[in-house]
């Protein structure tokens, strides 16, 4: 592979991707102007079980493709690549959200420090190998499950962090207007989304609201 040559993997998706399944199942798409190197990583995906492979040759359009096509995973080997179309894929690679692995042949703090804020699970210097695609998907997938749950967990602790947040309020409102101690407004709070078969975050967030207006 010659110094101005790189290649990009990105692996879509924002569920969890499982190497697991089978690989008949796993669809992954090659885009490639280079037919000899397209070539090659489809000989390397089929010997590492990956018979569910597209390859196209053209870069335009490519967003929408991945719209379309909707792949769990994707090879993008890009030929004597410059500022400008790093640039141009770290683009991509935000507006679509997903993580990736990159495959260079050089590199400089720079490019990856750009890489990391795009968002990419490896990073790895010294070209893409046939035999080097499988582990390095592997270890791409396994980062992204990793970091979507982390994710996941981080939302949801702010969600309850919240939610604890308003139903403080609406005890507060409820124990200034009824004269109910801290107990009886939170077992009013409860009653009440149990009777209305609704969340008692939702339940207090209506009773804030509807002080509000009180205001």
């Amino acid at each position: 592979m010659s110094a101005n040559h790189a290649a990009l993997v990105v692996v879509c998706g924002s569920r969890d991707v499982s190497m697991s399944k089978s690989s008949t199942d796993l669809t992954i798409l090659v885009i490639d102007e280079n037919a000899i190197r397209a070539s090659i990583i489809e000989e390397g995906l089929n010997e590492a079980g990956h018979l569910n492979v597209r390859v196209i040759h053209e870069m335009q359009g490519v967003a929408r493709l991945i719209e379309t096509m909707d792949p769990d995973v994707i090879i993008i080997d890009i030929e004597n690549p410059n500022r400008d179309m790093m640039e141009h894929m770290f683009q991509l690679t935000r507006m679509i959200s997903r993580p990736i692995a990159m495959f260079v042949d050089r590199s400089d703090t720079a490019a990856i420090e750009a890489a990391v804020d795009a968002g990419v699970s490896a990073y790895v210097v010294d070209g893409l190998k046939k035999e080097r695609i499988k582990p390095i998907l592997d270890m791409a997938v396994s980062r992204f499950n990793a970091f979507s749950r982390l994710q996941r967990e981080l939302v949801e602790a702010r969600n309850a962090l919240e939610e604890r947040k308003v139903i403080e309020r609406a005890k507060g409102i409820l124990m200034k207007m009824r004269g109910l101690s801290e107990e009886q407004a939170f077992a009013l709070l409860r009653q009440t989304a149990m009777n209305e078969k609704k969340k008692l975050a939702d339940i207090a967030q209506s009773v804030v609201t509807a002080a509000g207006l009180l205001l």
